[in-house]
């Protein structure tokens, strides 16, 4: 029986719930332990592996604050920011990710994370002092999923740049906004999160029930990360928003007249799920980082959920060109807790790609109506084979 059926379709053809119907065969566990109280995502920790190469694309290019630095390691924050960092960049010998990092609401949420990983026999290390420089107090964790995830609430606080308007580029990056991680069981995934306290706000499946992709939050935006389909464990990419979608043209601008274009993975575009306007670059190790600004509020109790049929190439993009395949394949590897990269589970379901490749003619706009002919071959060509 259809997923999708019995569900209300809007008139911009996707499918609203008053919860996300995503079940699994295969939970983790739930601890009886209550789960830490997260606020948002607050920082990732990622491994690079020539520190100047980054620094450069991360301070000069993209205009991130240095906080702090030295010869092994720099701590970036975003204009608007408070807190001590939102991204660190450690130089190692293979380029991945370290930690995903997330605030809690008081020193006390720590205890509880300590108990909640530990009656499900995760790895849990906590360091009073903190894993990196401005944090304090600090657990780590390989998380049943295999991402290493740390939760804080201490932290140094710096200054925030906000009312610093002489120190504002034309691609201003405001916040952190989110991540996206990649896993082999979407549904899996998404129980263990919602056992976490997050909720889904927007998802992709098919008519099966298979689901491909699923964006849960804790702060009030579409969501503090995402569980995107594929071999995992592995981060798909770090996002950062904008105040407004001329900030990322800028952004595209200034890296032409760098003749840096060639970081340009995808976009600019306009997305369906999250309705927002978005970039997607590559690092120089390769880390994905998306550009993001105007999605929605998503902090009422009876928000409703939003779930797209994965036929519809308008999900990835509202109007725009279509995704290419790198995006879908190709992803950072995530480190365990001693630095070493987290062995990968094979994702058995279908893929995203295989079913459809993005906003392309392989799929439709209008359920039931054809593409139109100048459509049909133009997404064949080159990249997209």
């Amino acid at each position: 029986m259809s997923e999708l059926k019995g569900r209300t379709k809007t008139s911009s053809g996707f499918y609203v719930t008053q919860e996300a119907p995503i079940k699994t065969d295969n939970p983790v566990p739930t601890p009886k332990a209550s789960p830490p109280d997260i606020l948002r995502c607050a920082y990732m920790e990622i491994i690079v592996t020539d520190l100047a190469k980054s620094r450069h694309f991360y301070v000069e290019v993209l205009g991130l604050t240095v906080t702090e630095e030295d010869d092994s390691v720099i701590y970036l924050r975003s204009i608007e920011e408070f807190i001590h960092h939102n991204l660190v960049l450690r130089k190692g010998p293979i380029a991945g990710v370290a930690a995903f990092s997330y605030r809690v609401r008081s020193a006390e949420e720590l205890d509880k994370a300590v108990a909640f990983y530990t009656e499900l026999g995760c790895r849990v290390e906590r360091r009073k002092d903190g894993f990196t420089k401005g944090i304090g107090d600090s657990v780590r964790v390989e998380d049943p999923l295999g991402f290493p995830i740390e939760f804080f609430y201490e932290t140094e606080h710096v200054e925030r740049l906000a009312w610093r308007y002489d120190l504002y580029t034309p691609g201003a990056l405001v916040r952190l906004d989110h991540f996206n991680q990649v896993t082999p069981d979407v549904p899996r995934a998404v129980k263990f999160m919602q056992d976490l306290g997050f909720r889904v706000t927007e998802d992709i499946q098919d008519e099966d029930g298979i689901v491909y992709a699923a964006w849960i939050r804790r702060k009030s935006t579409v969501h503090d990360t995402a569980l995107t389909g594929g071999d995992g464990p592995r981060m798909h990419h770090v996002a950062f928003a904008t105040h407004e979608k001329h900030n990322i043209l800028a952004i595209c601008d200034k890296l032409g007249s760098l003749r840096m274009s060639d970081h340009i993975e995808r976009g600019p575009g306009r997305h369906g799920v999250s309705n927002a306007f978005y970039l997607y670059l590559r690092d120089p190790d390769g880390h994905r980082v998306e550009i993001y600004t105007q999605d929605y509020y998503t902090g009422d109790p009876d928000n409703p959920v939003i779930t797209w049929d994965v036929h519809d190439n308008q999900r990835r993009d509202w109007w725009g060109t279509p995704v290419v395949p790198s995006w879908y394949t190709e992803a950072s590897v995530v480190m365990d807790l001693d630095g070493n990269p987290q062995p990968l589970v094979a994702r058995t379901d279908a893929t995203e790609m295989a079913v459809t490749i993005g906003a392309d003619g392989f799929s439709y706009t209008r359920e039931g109506e054809e593409m139109p002919d100048f459509k049909l071959g133009e997404y064949k060509l080159g990249n997209q084979l």
